[in-house]
């Protein structure tokens, strides 16, 4: 299932990759430290003048622009990366909703109607004796429902 590529593209990949895992160093942040010591240090020099600003703020601003990018890249390609994995868990596990596979495409307001369905597992889940036995909204309503046949018939109350 190896994909060649390269070009631009690889670059860019290879770049945000490096850029995302130094940044997050410490020597990158020391680095970071040290830049700014340094141009402090160098504001008596140039009398803290308004270009002595300047030149701090657009570097400043320059990285922070191009960083914003390649740190998104890479943060793009490692959520894909972890959806995948975990699509991989869902279809695998018997009893798992495959409903839940690829469910990062789902718009907000189908997001809030399976998170409502999972509030009702847990509490559902809470009136189980064997809180490990529900695999699947579904399977929980349904067991759910035929306890609550089952106590009606015996007399029993209860949710």
């Amino acid at each position: 299932m190896t994909h060649r590529r390269g070009g631009f593209s690889l670059f860019c990949e290879n770049l945000s990759s490096a850029a995302a895992k130094w940044t997050g160093t410490t020597p990158a942040l020391v680095f970071a430290i040290g830049t700014i010591v340094l141009w402090l240090a160098t504001g008596p020099l140039f009398g803290f003048s308004d270009t002595w600003q300047l030149v701090m703020n657009t570097a400043t601003s320059i990285i922070t622009f191009v960083m914003v990018f390649l740190i998104q890249r890479s943060q793009n390609k490692d959520a894909l990366a972890i959806q995948l994995k975990l699509n991989e868990l869902v279809a695998a596990m018997q009893g798992a909703s495959n409903r839940l596979i690829d469910v990062e495409s789902l718009e907000e307001h189908e997001l809030k109607v399976l998170h409502e369905h999972f509030r009702r597992l847990v509490e559902m889940a809470k009136k189980d004796d064997d809180l490990g036995r529900s695999h699947s909204v579904d399977e929980a309503e349904q067991r759910h429902s035929l306890k609550q046949k089952a106590r009606q018939k015996t007399g029993q109350t209860g949710a």
